[in-house]
């Protein structure tokens, strides 16, 4: 049932996944968002989800989000909120570079980079902090990484429930590591809005760096959860999400 506090001219939500996940991991999240009545759009990044395109680095996903944001627009879809997830956060970076039409950038438990900074250049700046995703990536000879299934899942999904744990892992896929290499060109930032979900239990990207790059944006919401705050937190993350995509 739609929410009737919610008007009929919510924008609409654009979601954009992390690192060896897809458009799938945001099923739930999109779920709460249509008995809101908020829309919402999450993109299957080149070689992810039921994606064909070839695997791709940091730009060229950049450029698939950028083109639907072009496209969305030109079906009068508007100043979207765009929402980036761990490495997705590094993505809503670059595109919005290139498409700045945006009302709000949201970046959960993710990388918010600077003008010249990559995912890897930002952790190695930061100060160290182990998470138990790092034990979890297992590189192969192609240049792609995978998640090994026995680690993955407290890194990941450590306050998920039991039972989307093990479908969720066998969904992930093949990450390149260009993706973490490459920089992003300019910080939009400087003159779109911006939250950043700082997830206090994260075992994949650390609560310290997420402070960091918190800091970075013009709001922090914190949550008591997990890494995937799309299936831990699946309330708390809709309410911002409204909120930002009515007001």
């Amino acid at each position: 049932m739609t929410d009737p506090a919610v008007p009929a001219s919510a924008r609409t939500v654009v979601l954009v996944h992390g690192a060896w996940h897809g458009a799938w991991c945001y099923a739930a999240l999109q779920a709460e968002l249509d008995r809101r009545g908020v829309p919402s759009l999450a993109v299957d990044l080149p070689g992810h989800g039921v994606s064909l395109a070839p695997l791709t680095d940091l730009h060229g996903d950049a450029r698939c989000v950028a083109d639907t944001l072009a496209m969305l627009g030109q079906r009068g879809v508007e100043n979207p909120v765009l929402v980036g997830h761990s490495y997705g956060g590094a993505v809503i970076t670059q595109a919005a570079v290139w498409f700045p039409a945006v009302a709000h950038l949201v970046y959960l438990a993710a990388f918010a980079l600077d003008d010249g900074e990559s995912v890897m250049g930002a952790l190695r700046a930061f100060p160290r902090h182990d998470v138990a995703l790092s034990a979890a990536m297992r590189p192969l000879d192609d240049g792609t990484s995978v998640l090994d299934p026995a680690v993955a899942g407290a890194a990941l999904y450590g306050s998920c429930p039991a039972e989307v744990v093990a479908p969720s892992l066998a969904r992930t896929s093949p990450q390149p590591m260009a993706t973490m290499l490459q920089a992003v060109e300019g910080s939009p930032r400087a003159t779109i809005p911006s939250t950043y979900v700082l997830c206090t239990e994260d075992q994949a990207v650390h609560p310290e760096h997420q402070r960091i790059m918190a800091a970075r944006c013009g709001r922090t919401v914190e949550l008591v959860t997990d890494h995937s705050p799309f299936l831990s937190a699946i309330g708390p993350t809709a309410d911002l999400l409204v909120e930002l995509a009515t007001t």
